[in-house]
């Protein structure tokens, strides 16, 4: 009979995804309200604030506003339109948000927790849904291209012409900005020697040097390319209401327009995760938390809170930029990624290369502690010289007059001024 039961390994693997989508959920909903008073902030007006415990007059400042949403677009009618392709429109926001919460198998939320002693577990127990996996980094990067097929498929299966100019943007958009970002990540992968992104906080945390100080300019590329790739202001073409309607999710409404939305709020929350695990040290914070491996629960449940303090500072982040920045033109969106955000991305990798090969030379050659600052100057001074570059080959202004070519209709009011001209 003790055999038909789930292994300790395996009922702590449920446990750890049941607590990850429920708690990925939860704080979607509410980060929507955070989102929605901060919009309400930077406009100078009020935000929700009024809902609160049914059936009272408790407002608790609003907080009952995510569940009294989620209720309403939950009961809505589900409507189908007759001339989409249901399989795939069907499938569409499943595989998107599928794709969206698999991504976080890979990701740590904090270090580890106290020796438990329970046979069959793993002492010290990562904070990680998948802690065996040893390509973290490859996963994420796989599941967050495959996220973008649902984007396709909704525009495409609705059989709309904004929805399928969303899919074309989307498409166009994440294939061009997935390069930097790829870019961007290299090369703190070169500097931890790993994959995994526990090992790389871990990496952090040991020296003391976050990677945002040690390789600043592809922290820039890594977060530039991050707004693109979870489609935020400035980058939000893929849905551009003003001329898309509502893009790639034009035709839908209900559940699975919620499931669109709450794929996109995923991504954020991702790239805000990878921002911090990848280059503001994760849950390291100086002379907080420490940097061994052996903590007690008040040590982790201290990185946790670092950690999570950490990320709702980048989420607020995006949120700020997205009310305060206009979008982009879709040709400055592209001359962005393929003229910019591309070299930088490809000097910051060769100098990191280039530093990390001749990293013992430089040991041997200044001692430990300066060969550390000659790795940190290297790729500051590429940065600025970048930053300057970019600065100097970029136009300082840009002229946002619609692009005309010339049509019929011009040559013929060119060749009536020029009658009118012959006449004076």
């Amino acid at each position: 009979m003790t055999a038909l039961l789930p292994s300790p390994t395996t009922i702590a693997a449920l446990v750890k995804i049941g607590l990850l989508v429920g708690g990925l959920m939860t704080a979607a909903a509410y980060l929507v309200l955070l989102e929605r008073w901060i919009a309400a902030w930077v406009q100078d007006r009020r935000g929700p604030n009024r809902v609160g415990i049914p059936l009272t007059k408790i407002r608790l400042f609003g907080l009952g506003q995510p569940l009294a949403d989620g209720l309403k677009i939950i009961l809505k009618e589900d409507f189908t339109p007759k001339h989409v392709d249901r399989v795939l429109y069907n499938a569409a926001p499943l595989v998107i948000l599928a794709a969206s919460l698999a991504i976080f198998a890979a990701i740590p939320f904090g270090s580890v927790l106290p020796p438990l002693n329970i046979p069959g577990l793993p002492d010290p127990v990562p904070f990680l849904v998948a802690p065996g996996l040893d390509v973290g980094v490859l996963w994420v990067f796989a599941l967050s291209s495959i996220a973008v097929y649902g984007v396709l498929l909704g525009g495409w299966a609705s059989n709309n012409k904004y929805g399928f100019l969303g899919g074309l943007r989307s498409s166009a958009q994440l294939v061009a900005y997935e390069i930097p970002l790829g870019l961007g990540l290299l090369g703190v992968v070169l500097a931890a020697g790993s994959l995994k992104l526990d090992v790389i906080m871990n990496a952090q945390a040991q020296t003391g040097i976050w990677y945002a100080f040690a390789q600043p300019l592809g922290f820039l590329v890594f977060m530039v390319a991050s707004f693109a790739e979870a489609a935020r202001l400035p980058f939000d073409l893929p849905e551009a209401e003003q001329e898309l309607v509502g893009g790639y999710h034009t035709e839908y409404s209900g559940i699975k327009l919620l499931l669109f939305l709450v794929a996109e709020f995923l991504h954020m929350i991702t790239a805000a995760f990878l921002i911090v695990i990848m280059f503001l040290g994760g849950w390291h914070l100086w002379g907080v938390t420490g940097s061994g491996e052996e903590v007690s629960w008040v040590g982790a449940l201290i990185r946790f809170g670092v950690l999570s303090a950490k990320i709702l500072g980048v989420i607020v982040f995006f949120m700020l930029v997205r009310w305060s920045w206009p979008r982009f033109r879709f040709d400055q969106l592209m001359n962005l990624a393929w003229k910019v955000m591309l070299p930088l991305g490809l000097a910051n990798l060769v100098t990191v290369a280039a530093v990390e090969e001749f990293r013992p030379q430089l040991v041997a050659a200044l001692g430990a502690g300066w060969a550390t600052w000659a790795a940190i100057a290297a790729p500051w001074g590429v940065f600025l010289v970048g930053w300057i570059t970019a600065g100097m080959l970029s136009p300082s202004g840009t002229d946002n007059t619609p692009i005309r070519t010339h049509g019929p209709l011009d040559i013929e009011h060119d060749l009536v001024d020029h009658e009118l001209a012959g006449t004076r």
